[in-house]
């Protein structure tokens, strides 16, 4: 317990130490972790923390910007004229596919306000149903630490898949003399490894540990210019085998490819009682980035399924519920598909849109009208000829899974790119 606690803590002073009470929050920090930190473990975090805190509040410096001002350049973060962090930085690191089977969501729609979330379990302090910025959330009540998780119907904590995405949305403040702050832990059954991820306003870092010995490893990056301050931003993970990629905002912060597979999750925030901590919109699903393999055919997967079925067809590609609106998420998906047509461009296409069952034809046959027809939208954005798509919208008419089971109309709500 009290090896997580000096991991959070430091985790936390690099994170938060980028405002202008820097000096002051790691005095504050340093008092109340001095009186845990004692056997082999804790010196060795508290010496590599520290070491990574300095790094993120000197800076990796890499050059000047205009002005005298250096610029900060994390381990994800290369040295690249403009043309080349556009080229081979931006959509390399924008590659997040949700996965597209639902094992657990909440968006706190019909829960009582000031009441705890029917879809958690508290592991410690409290935390209750609020509303923040405009959305239904969990608020995380402050004095100690704050820790939940899912609570699934029959108790199972074995429950993460060997291939899922996490999501949710977080909140975080933009005031110098207040924090938000999170953790998100991967924690095997028998407590042999821990992943803790700690993010907030100005970095994040984690750690991958085995309680009780020396084995931590470690890293940080640095997410100023990519969190929203005074409203909510978009945390994204993506596990595959051994392959854990994490996004803030859709911009990837977290690279590693030989992680630690866990069995259930918990969201943790910690500390003090001026944090302003809250979440919504958590969604974890089966499905997850594709592992990298240098060895892999360089063929795409786009190119692989024309060529073998004469149509690519995704669930990748999301809209807001009930709208023709495109999630950020989904355009690395259509980017794909882009570079394809692109590639192709004397081939036509038909860009159809499927719906699952959940609500009337008269609602769902012009939905997928219109959803179809902001995919074409956003093809000819990415330079795609429009003169060779056409948008269609089918509705619910074409299933290709039982409509009965969640797992069904996942596969149902897709997206076709039939090539003529």
């Amino acid at each position: 317990m009290k090896t997580r606690k000096i991991l959070a803590i430091f985790a936390m002073a690099m994170l938060c130490a980028t405002g202008a009470d820097a000096q002051g929050f790691l005095k504050k920090l340093k008092d109340k972790a001095v009186d845990t930190v004692k056997d082999k473990v804790e010196n060795k975090v508290e010496r590599e923390a520290g070491k990574a805190a300095d790094e993120v509040l000197d800076g990796k410096k890499s050059g000047k910007k205009g002005g005298g001002e250096e610029e900060t350049v994390t381990a994800d973060q290369q040295p690249a004229t403009p043309q080349m962090k556009k080229a081979q930085g931006q959509e390399a690191k924008s590659d997040f596919v949700p996965g597209t089977i639902v094992i657990f969501e909440d968006n706190l729609q019909g829960e009582q306000m000031g009441e705890f979330p029917s879809k958690w379990d508290l592991l410690e302090n409290n935390a209750e149903v609020a509303r923040m910025n405009g959305k239904m959330a969990i608020k995380f009540e402050h004095g100690s630490d704050t820790e939940i998780t899912p609570l699934l119907e029959d108790g199972n904590k074995k429950y993460l898949p060997e291939v899922y995405t996490l999501e949710f949305d977080f909140f975080v403040t933009g005031e110098e003399d207040k924090e938000s702050g999170y953790t998100l832990r991967l924690i095997q059954e028998n407590n042999e490894w821990s992943s803790d991820i700690s993010f907030g306003r100005g970095g994040i870092n984690w750690y991958i540990w085995k309680p009780g010995s020396n084995d931590v490893l470690q890293g940080n990056a640095n997410l100023e210019g990519i969190n929203k301050l005074n409203d909510w931003n978009h945390f994204a993970l993506s596990f595959n085998k051994r392959a854990l990629k994490a996004y803030v905002n859709n911009r990837r912060v977290i690279n590693i490819p030989n992680a630690k597979a866990a069995d259930w999750f918990a969201v943790r925030t910690q500390f003090w009682e001026d944090h302003i901590d809250y979440i919504t919109n958590v969604r974890l699903a089966k499905g997850a980035v594709e592992l990298y393999d240098r060895n892999a055919q360089t063929m795409t997967a786009v190119e692989k399924a024309i060529a073998e079925t004469g149509k690519f067809v995704t669930n990748n590609i999301l809209f807001e519920t009930g709208k023709a609106d495109l999630k950020p998420e989904s355009m690395a998906e259509i980017q794909k598909v882009a570079d394809y047509m692109k590639k192709n461009s004397s081939a036509r296409f038909e860009v159809q849109g499927h719906t699952d069952n959940q609500g009337s034809d008269k609602i769902n046959d012009p939905l997928s009208q219109k959803r179809a027809e902001a995919i074409v939208k956003a093809l000819e954005g990415l330079g795609v000829d429009g003169f060779n798509l056409k948008a269609v919208g089918k509705g619910s008419h074409e299933p290709v899974a039982d409509n009965k089971t969640e797992e069904g109309r996942a596969q149902n709500r897709r997206v076709e790119f039939i090539k003529k």
